[in-house]
């Protein structure tokens, strides 16, 4: 049986089809068997995110209407032999698409897949609640802006009334030297205004926005080592935080946190 955890937001363009690809990758990498399945029907882009827009043949609504099984529906990476995508459909009345059908696409790979990773409209609309009620986890992905972290405060209200065994956080795009400036809130700030879990941190990285948007997943950039300690907090059950500080502490670190807050 799989673990089906959905990842989620309170708003949109906090990153969250950025870390379902990226956490997919690095528990495939591991050896586990790894579904992304995205449930963004019509504004998804978790296939151009992994680069797999131009092999597409079907998609979830496919599955749903019976014009195909979900195993054939689903992409393999051309990168990592056990991470497969189920893509979404780029144009549909998504009003007819239920959380039942949903759930039964999923489970009918359940036995196939170790982790099933479903990428969540944004929004607490219809959408969002198709996808939560696959999900048996949550992944809230919140950023360290104060309307991110209202929105993500009302998610987690929402997520209580469901059934599920675990909700965490992972903050994005949070930059170590204005956390250090007093410009950005923390992490403690976050974790304490939200009282949740803290899952993973991943700082911001431009190599990460530039990489996304050609079909890349970080490997080897700032977020590397990021994505590696979140994958292994999930599996393993650690509690290891990125230092997202640790290259603006100091004298060079401080001479490095001055110049770029002049540029």
């Amino acid at each position: 049986m799989s673990r089906k955890i959905v990842i989620t937001s309170g708003k949109g363009g906090v990153g969250k089809t950025t870390i379902c690809a990226n956490l997919g990758a690095r528990l495939a990498s591991l050896g586990f068997r790894v579904c992304l399945l995205d449930v963004d029907i019509g504004l998804n882009n978790l296939d151009v995110v992994m680069g797999i827009e131009k092999r597409v043949m079907f998609d979830i609504v496919d599955v749903i209407e019976g014009r195909c099984r979900a195993k054939q529906a689903l992409v393999q990476d051309h990168r990592i032999q056990s991470l497969y995508i189920l893509p979404s459909a780029h144009s549909y009345n998504s009003s007819n698409i239920t959380g039942e059908k949903i759930k039964n696409v999923i489970e009918s790979l359940d036995n196939s897949f170790d982790y099933i990773l479903i990428d969540c409209p944004a929004g607490v609309e219809a959408g969002f609640h198709r996808a939560v009620f696959c999900a048996n986890e949550a992944i809230v992905v919140v950023t360290p802006h104060i309307s991110s972290i209202r929105d993500a405060d009302k998610v987690l209200s929402i997520l209580a009334g469901y059934d599920l065994i675990h909700k965490s956080l992972v903050i994005n795009r949070i930059r170590g030297d204005l956390v250090l400036n007093g410009e950005m809130l923390s992490a403690e700030e976050i974790i304490k205004a939200l009282k949740t879990p803290l899952l993973g941190v991943i700082p911001e990285d431009d190599d990460i926005s530039a990489i996304s948007t050609v079909g890349g997943l970080a490997n080897g950039n700032i977020s590397g080592r990021a994505f590696t300690i979140l994958c292994e907090n999930l599996h393993e059950g650690t509690k290891k935080i990125y230092d997202y500080t640790m290259k603006y502490r100091g004298f060079f670190g401080n001479f490095k946190r001055n110049i770029k807050r002049k540029i």
